[in-house]
């Protein structure tokens, strides 16, 4: 026997009849029945839990019919088989089902006004199997695909991206929208402001200043939080994380509901520090109680009290920390897709964009590896629908200059930060650079030179302990300036003062 006689077994049968291959899972009935319903009762489509739209029906002539139905009720107008018969005269495919008389046999027994959601949820159902069954084609079909590089991990990733996006109920028919929607979505974004008190729309950093200079953090944003060492990155991001999450906990305990929350749950890739010490430093702020004395552990009953008592009143708040090392851009945007689908995070942050790691293909180029982490992150944002912030690291030049002030040629290793950027923020201190300039503390013996000296650097001093500024260098959406900040050093803690003069601050 030749081995292909194994692969490809001779068929001795006589039965010529081609055999039939899978069907994509669709039910026209229902579709038939559903918009049935519709036409007798507009109403049915406003009791929908669904977010039933007209890709997800599989039968071209009732996308066409549901699409126009939603057309109507959207003019306030009345959708029947009379008011629709004008725009299907001339539809080729719907002569071939009888025409527009077609559309009275749809409204001619009414079983689906039984149960049009059970309906709607099945054509739903299915029309998300038939995406899945595409995802796996593709999946297969490029895992065949041997002509090009071979990159498993890779065609894992948008695997998992594109799962993602069948688990959101997403279509590859609706990636375009109409202005009207767009228009919609930016009416609500203002609206948001309005019940906000005019003060912002997005999600809450839970510091006014910054809220009030940027109007909160924006779906789809990538904010670069860039400065030197000792600066208090890490711990503005941590506080804006704490801020935020705290703030949707205490908001769905009061019975608000989570799309009307400016709180959100936030993802934390800390690719430097662990997530203990994070959790350390949530603890020292929120007990008011410095870091280093819980390191140590030299704490009184009073302090370990106030201490017990803030880990018991965190306990569900929806902060993820996740300290793997060494992410891949790829990786992270996996991991982030999987906190999104499992726990509707609303904020991603990331400490720090120079510890990401990029695919691999530009590892041999630093700047072409940190452009396409860039570029990831802000991708990430886009398909997630949710702010994104990433700290980064500052080019030692600032150091070099008199005026230690960050400016957005400082932004390390790559140019295409700044650019993918829709905000980049710089935190200063300029209490950090003064005190590097201390004196020696005079004594007796010293001269009236000495003394001088001193007395104007403690002056200086007074004016600056506990200052901070946000320098909002690139805003797309709003101006730039600087945003007065308090930064409480013994507890890592940023605070807003009752400050509004951005621009004369220090």
């Amino acid at each position: 026997m030749a081995d292909t006689d194994l692969l490809f077994p001779a068929d001795d049968s006589t039965d010529t009849k081609p055999a039939k291959g899978p069907v994509l899972p669709a039910n026209l009935e229902a579709e038939a029945a559903f918009l049935g319903a519709v036409l007798i009762d507009n109403k049915v489509i406003e009791e929908l839990t669904t977010p039933l739209m007209a890709e997800h029906f599989h039968e071209p002539v009732h996308q066409r019919i549901y699409e126009r139905v939603l057309r109507l009720l959207d003019r306030n107008s009345v959708a029947t088989p009379v008011t629709l018969k004008p725009y299907f005269e001339s539809d080729e495919a719907l002569k071939q089902l009888g025409g527009v008389t077609y559309l009275a046999q749809l409204t001619a027994d009414g079983q689906g006004l039984l149960h049009p959601r059970e309906l709607a949820e099945q054509i739903y159902d299915l029309a998300l199997l038939r995406e899945l069954v595409s995802v796996g084609r593709n999946l297969v079909e490029g895992a065949l695909d041997t002509s090009d590089e071979v990159e498993p991990l890779r065609k894992i990733e948008q695997a998992e991206a594109d799962l993602y996006r069948v688990a959101e109920g997403a279509s590859t028919g609706s990636e375009a929208q109409t202005f009207r929607k767009a228009a919609f979505g930016a009416l609500e974004v203002v609206q948001a402001a309005m019940n906000s008190g005019g003060r912002f729309s997005g999600k809450t950093t839970g510091l006014d200043t910054i809220n009030d200079k940027t109007s909160g953090l924006h779906n789809s944003d990538l904010v670069i939080l860039a400065g030197r060492p000792a600066m208090g990155k890490t711990s503005l991001a941590t506080n804006i994380a704490f801020n935020a999450a705290r703030r949707l906990m205490d908001d769905e305990k009061s019975g608000i509901e989570r799309e009307k929350s400016p709180g959100a749950g936030v993802a934390f890739f800390s690719l430097e520090m662990s997530a203990d010490q994070l959790a350390t430093r949530i603890l020292a702020e929120q007990a008011e109680i410095s870091s280093e004395k819980l390191r140590s552990g030299k704490l009184s009953r009073e302090e370990f009290q106030r201490l017990s008592f803030a880990s018991q009143e965190l306990t569900d708040l929806p902060l993820f920390i996740d300290d793997t090392p060494a992410l891949t851009i790829g990786a992270l945007r996996t991991r982030a897709r999987r906190l999104k689908r499992r726990h509707d995070i609303g904020i991603v942050i990331v400490d720090y964009l120079q510890l990401l790691q990029g695919s691999g293909r530009a590892s041999d180029n630093r700047v072409n590896e940190i452009s396409e982490i860039s570029r990831g992150l802000k991708t990430l944002a886009k398909e997630l629908h949710v702010p994104v912030i990433a700290l980064s690291q500052l080019s030692r030049q600032v150091e070099q200059r008199e005026d230690k002030r960050p400016q957005l040629a400082d932004l390390r290793e790559s140019g295409s930060i700044e650019q993918d950027a829709d905000m980049v923020w710089f935190i200063y201190r300029a209490e950090y650079y003064h005190n590097a300039l201390k004196p020696d503390t005079p004594d007796e013996t010293s001269s009236e030179e000495v003394r001088m000296k001193y007395a104007e650097w403690e002056a200086r001093h007074l004016e600056l302990v506990n200052k901070a500024t946000l320098i909002v260098a690139k805003q797309r959406h709003g101006s730039t300036g600087n945003v007065p900040l308090l930064f409480h050093s013994e507890i890592t803690k940023f605070s807003s003062p009752d400050v509004r003069h951005y621009d004369d601050y220090e």
